[in-house]
């Protein structure tokens, strides 16, 4: 009895998993599901699903704007990252962790939140849900304070900056590299702002892992500047089995009805 009830346990582990790691269906907005393409990209990005909380852990406060959690793998290179920023004179102030791990209906407001624009041009700039790297718990939004000439955050003038060029120069340096550099073959906006942690090489813990659900996107849309180019996965399984979103509700329609 007690090897049975221990293997149903080890089936719901082994089957909740598999549900926490497939991307969920981009039926957002309209409630009618985009085109999937062949490789399983959606208005142009790639599957990721969503990370397991139980994998997720606050960044430290110090070192983010506002409320931020990664894959545990991630932190001890982004602490390095971001105090040796700090103490470099030539950031001129201090790089911080601005947007992380992101939820599925995290994404699918953000990806909703101008539903009168169509969908292929919302999604050069957001990833529908089920479909962006913040999902995986391996990437996240940097911004830098103070703001050099007000230019805000997550916008591409921050490339003109001191610290976004020390950023360039040494974020690689500790398993970083950006995902979406200038007219990158995937069609995205530049996102000078965006990296996803890979890790400093292969042996790193949870980098294999990271670079297993990236190898698509460093194999056919190179990260400039990238980690360790060499791709150590041959193969990457076909995209998985698809969830299903409730259609995406604008509570401002809402709030409108009860005038």
């Amino acid at each position: 009895m007690r090897s049975a009830i221990a293997r149903a346990r080890r089936l719901v582990l082994a089957v909740s998993a598999l549900v926490t790691a497939v991307p969920a269906g981009a039926e957002v907005c309209s409630g009618t599901p985009p085109a999937i393409a062949s490789d399983g990209r959606v208005l142009s990005h790639l599957p990721y699903g969503d990370a397991p909380p139980s994998e997720l852990t606050a960044v430290p406060a110090d070192l983010a704007v506002r409320g931020c959690t990664l894959r545990r793998d991630v932190l001890p290179d982004l602490d390095r990252l971001l105090r040796a920023a700090a103490t470099d004179p030539a950031v001129g102030g201090r790089i911080l962790a601005l947007s992380c791990h992101r939820s599925l209906t995290r994404q699918g407001g953000v990806f909703c939140r101008e539903p009168a624009t169509e969908a292929d041009t919302r999604a050069v700039s957001v990833a529908p849900p089920g479909h962006s790297e913040h999902a995986t718990g391996y990437a996240l939004d940097f911004a830098f304070r103070p703001r050099v000439n007000d230019c805000p955050d997550a916008e591409a003038c921050i490339a003109a900056t001191p610290a976004f060029r020390w950023l360039r120069a040494n974020a690689p340096l500790y398993g970083f590299e950006m995902s979406f550099p200038v007219s990158n073959a995937q069609g995205v906006k530049w996102e000078p702002w965006h990296w996803r942690w890979v890790g400093t090489s292969v042996a790193e813990p949870g980098a294999a892992r990271a670079r297993l659900l990236f190898a698509t996107a460093r194999r056919r849309f190179p990260a400039s500047p990238g980690v360790d180019t060499a791709i150590e996965v041959a193969t990457v399984p076909p995209p998985p089995i698809y969830l299903s979103l409730p259609a995406f509700t604008d509570p401002r329609a809402k709030r409108r009805r009860r005038r």
